[in-house]
C-alpha cells in the first residue's frame, strides 16, 4: 500500500481475505485459463459488507472505536496480522493499525497519556502525544468463538502496514515510511518492530535497525534457517532478505542483502520484458551495509550495486509444506495488472554455494482475471489466495484464488469502498480473520474450506 491511495481511507472501510484448497503446489506458472469454480457464486450479503460462497459465514469481533480490556479504544486503519497459537485453546490476532503522525483522532487515545507511556515516537508539537501507528492484540478463544482479551500492544510507530509471523511466536510489524526527524516526529521512521504474541499490554518498542531502513511492506522468514525475507512497497523497488547472527534472535544483529539476478535488471516487465512467465533464475546476493541510513537511500544504493528492480512489493508469506515463499509485484506486468513471484531457497542458503531461485508464477494480462494483488496467503490446503488492490472512483475488489497451476477465481468481494488487508489463519484451519481497513472491522469466517473445485 501506498500512501497516495491512503487518502481515500479517512472514511473507508478495507479487508484482506484468502480462502483455501486442496492440493500441494506444482512448478506451474501462471496459464491465463479459468477452467476452476473456487467455492462457487458469490451470494450477496445482507448487511452489505463481505458477498461469500454458499455455505461460509462471518462474524464481527472486533470494531474500531470500540472499548479494549486496557481502556484504549480500537483504532482506526486495520491492516496486516498474524494468527498465532498461544495455547489452552487459544490464538492471539496481532493487528497492524497503518496510522502515521497526522491522524491522531484515528489512534486509540480518548485523553491524554502520560510521558512515560511506551512509545517509539511522539508527536513534535507541544502535545507530546504518541505517534498513534503500531498494533493492537486480540485474544480469540477457539472454543468459545470470541475474543476474552483486546489491547493495544505497539505504538509511537507509522504506518504499520503489513508484517509476518515468526516460527517462535511473534508478529513483526513493518513501517512502511520514509519519516524522519524534522518532520513532525522526534525520530527516523521505516523499520521493523517485534511483538510476542503472548506478551500483556505494551512492549517495548525496540527497532530492528539491522534489518533495514526502507518503505518495508511485509516479511516472511523460513523457519530451518532463520533467513528473513522482506518486501518494499515502491515502484522501484527490491527484494530483501537479512541473515541473522542467531537463528530467532533478530535484534542480536546479522547482514542484510539485496537480491540480485543475473543479466535481468528490472523484473517489471513495463518497457521491455526481462523475465518471462515460469522462468526460473538463480539468486545471487548483494551486501548492503549502514542498512540503519535513511529510507530512501537504501533503495537507490541497492539498485546501484545491481540490485534487481521489482514493481511494489507486497505481501509475502512462506509455504510450510513445500518450504517455498511467494510474494505480489502490485503492478508489475507489461499491463501493470500484477504479478506474483515465487522463491524456493536452497539447502545451502544464507552461506557459501549455490542460492535459491526465483521464478514469475504469474502476470496478469487481463483486470478480470486478476488485478493489483496486494497481501496474499498460503491456505493450509494449498492454494493462494489473493487481495485486490485497486483504489478507483468506483473499487470492485476481490479475493482471488490462485490453484497450483496458476489459474484464478473469485472467492470474495467487498460491497464498499475499500481493499482487503490481514487474511489469516486458524492453525487448525477452520477459521479465517480477516480485516476492513476503515472503519477498522475484524471477521471471522468459518465454512467448507475443503470445498474448493
Amino acid at each position: 500500500m501506498i500512501f497516495t491511495r491512503r487518502q481515500f481511507g479517512a472514511t473507508m472501510l478495507g479487508t484482506a481475505f484468502a480462502g483455501l484448497a486442496t492440493r500441494a503446489y506444482a512448478n506451474l506458472p501462471f496459464t491465463g485459463k479459468n477452467e476452476v469454480t473456487g467455492y462457487g457464486d458469490l451470494l450477496p450479503d445482507p448487511a452489505r459488507l463481505l458477498d461469500l460462497p454458499e455455505g461460509f459465514s462471518y462474524k464481527v469481533i472486533s470494531r474500531r472505536g470500540n472499548l479494549m480490556s486496557d481502556g484504549m479504544v480500537v483504532p482506526d486503519s486495520a491492516d496486516g496480522m498474524g494468527c498465532i497459537d498461544i495455547g489452552d485453546g487459544k490464538v492471539a490476532l496481532v493487528r497492524n493499525h497503518e496510522l502515521d503522525h497526522r491522524q491522531l483522532r484515528d489512534g486509540p487515545f480518548r485523553s491524554e497519556v502520560s510521558s512515560d507511556f511506551k512509545a517509539y515516537d511522539r508527536l513534535s508539537d507541544k502535545s507530546k502525544m504518541p505517534i498513534p501507528g503500531g498494533t493492537t492484540t486480540l485474544v480469540y478463544d477457539m472454543k468459545e468463538g470470541k475474543v476474552v482479551e483486546e489491547y493495544l500492544s505497539l505504538v509511537g510507530t507509522v504506518r504499520n502496514c503489513s508484517g509476518g509471523i515468526t516460527p517462535w511466536g511473534s508478529w513483526l510489524s513493518c513501517e512502511e515510511s520514509a519519516l524522519e526527524i524534522g518532520e513532525g516526529v522526534d525520530k527516523n521512521h521505516g523499520y521493523i518492530f517485534e511483538v510476542p504474541a503472548n506478551h500483556k499490554g505494551l512492549v517495548d518498542p525496540v527497532p530492528l535497525k539491522a534489518m533495514g531502513c526502507f518503505v518495508h511492506e511485509a516479511v516472511c522468514i523460513d523457519p530451518r534457517t532463520g533467513i528473513a525475507y522482506m518486501t518494499e512497497d515502491r515502484g522501484d523497488s527490491l527484494f530483501y532478505r537479512f541473515i541473522p547472527k542467531v537463528n530467532g534472535k533478530l535484534s542480536e544483529g546479522g547482514t542484510l542483502q539485496a537480491l540480485a539476478l543475473k543479466g535481468i535488471s528490472d523484473t517489471r516487465n513495463w518497457e521491455n520484458e526481462q523475465i518471462g512467465l515460469g522462468s526460473s533464475h538463480v539468486a545471487e546476493w548483494i551486501t548492503l551495509d549502514n542498512p540503519e541510513r535513511s529510507a530512501g537511500e537504501l533503495r537507490e544504493r541497492g539498485a546501484k550495486l545491481g540490485a534487481t528492480l521489482f514493481a511494489r512489493g507486497e505481501g509475502i508469506f512462506w509455504d510450510d509444506k513445500e518450504q517455498q515463499l511467494f510474494f505480489t509485484s502490485t503492478s508489475g506486468g507489461a499491463k501493470k495488472f500484477g504479478q506474483i513471484f515465487r522463491y524456493k531457497p536452497s539447502m545451502k542458503e544464507g552461506g557459501k554455494g549455490k542460492q535459491g531461485k526465483l521464478e514469475l508464477f504469474l502476470e496478469s494480462q487481463d483486470a478480470a482475471i486478476y488485478n493489483l494483488g496486494d497481501n496474499i496467503c498460503v491456505m493450509p490446503t494449498g492454494h493462494l489466495m489473493v487481495s485486490e488492490d485497486q483504489y478507483t472512483d468506483i473499487t470492485n475488489n476481490h479475493l482471488r484464488g490462485v490453484t497450483p497451476d496458476g489459474q484464478t477465481y473469485i472467492f470474495g468481494r467487498t460491497r464498499i469502498q475499500t481493499e482487503f488487508a490481514g487474511a489469516c489463519f486458524s492453525p487448525d484451519g477452520t477459521t479465517m480473520f480477516v480485516n476492513l481497513y476503515s472503519p477498522s472491522t475484524t471477521f471471522a469466517i468459518t465454512g467448507p474450506w475443503d470445498r474448493a473445485v
